[in-house]
């Protein structure tokens, strides 16, 4: 999957930020990209961009409109068809994270072809992949790996590929979700591939590079969590990571979607990383601990950094507060 830049961020009726979290990822990642928003009535999400009509957006060389938000079954409200039609329109093709395919409604399949746009799921592959072979490839590669789901994988994945690119070290973040997609502009929907073909699909997205290139691999679910798991153990049998990443939000005590289903202790998550990561990598080590400390303030959250770095003899680091430099120091 690739995209015509700049984007158009549609924000539609959003009821809160938290629903515009795909949006506010790509804003945060790569604002060189997003030159405008698109709200309708009734929106609470703001990403402090300037309100664009299609036309407008058109006008300032918008390639691509981005569906950013979500909502329950991922489904296309009828009251979004128009504007993205309109966007169609104009020249802009259409990307989004729904569960619904675009082209599953009409009047927007019908704009597409008519004026030869492109409409891309990006949680629906449009290649197949092989099943895993497990051959050893050249270069190096880093998989985040989390205590629950949602706690910061792609922010750290993103914080220490940036990191590498600064220092001048060759490497590639490996998007492996709809917003990681739209902020790389190229990558895997790991949710939406057969389980069988996740594994092959993290090989695919890891291939062969130079010794010393890094593939930063975006880590999905987690190994402690009872419906997401699946995904996680693929994609670490297919990274074939040298260098783990733990990641965790310090708001959260119990596993999301789980009701009291308590969380697994981080040395718990280094060892069951660590098992299943050596089934195709003896040599990975663990190169430190992120930790999303945005519900603490300043000195809570340095607090429970270094506590937690003495604790478990590893940097400890949040990702967007303080940066990921000790953690790419040991790499």
């Amino acid at each position: 999957m690739a995209f015509r830049t700049p984007y158009l961020m549609f924000l539609g009726d959003a009821p809160d930020e938290l629903a515009a979290k795909t949006a506010i990822g790509v804003r945060d990642w790569r604002p060189e990209w997003c030159v405008g928003q698109l709200r309708l009535d009734g929106c609470k999400a703001d990403l402090k961009l300037p309100d664009m009509s299609p036309a407008e957006a058109a006008a300032a060389g918008c390639g691509t409109l981005i569906v950013g938000i979500a909502n329950r079954g991922g489904i296309i409200p009828d009251n979004w068809v128009d504007p993205i039609v309109q966007c169609i329109e104009n020249g802009m093709d259409v990307a989004s994270g729904l569960h619904r395919k675009l082209a599953s409604n009409p009047k927007i399949a019908e704009a597409a072809e008519k004026h030869g746009r492109t409409l891309t799921d990006v949680r629906h592959p449009t290649r197949d992949f092989d099943v895993a072979s497990g051959k050893k490839r050249t270069g190096k590669r880093l998989l985040t790996i989390g205590t629950d789901v949602s706690v910061g994988k792609m922010y750290t994945s993103l914080a220490i590929w940036r990191e590498l690119e600064s220092r001048g070290v060759k490497a590639t973040f490996a998007a492996t979700g709809q917003t990681g997609i739209f902020i790389a502009g190229n990558g895997v929907s790991v949710d939406a591939v057969i389980a069988d073909f996740i594994s092959g699909a993290a090989e695919w997205l890891s291939p062969d590079a130079d010794a010393d290139h890094w593939h930063v691999v975006e880590g999905q679910g987690s190994l402690y969590h009872t419906s997401y798991a699946g995904v996680t153990l693929g994609l670490i049998h297919g990274s074939q990571p040298d260098a783990l990443v733990i990641c965790h939000d310090a708001a959260r005590k119990t596993a999301r979607g789980l009701g009291d289903k308590p969380l697994p202790s981080f040395q718990e998550v280094i060892d069951a990383g660590l098992w299943a990561a050596r089934n195709v990598n003896p040599d990975v080590k663990v190169a430190g601990i992120s930790i999303n400390t945005k519900s603490l303030d300043d000195a809570a959250a340095e607090k429970l950094l270094k506590e937690t770095e003495d604790s478990m003899g590893l940097p400890t680091v949040d990702a967007v507060r303080t940066g990921v430099a000790k953690i790419v120091d040991t790499l």
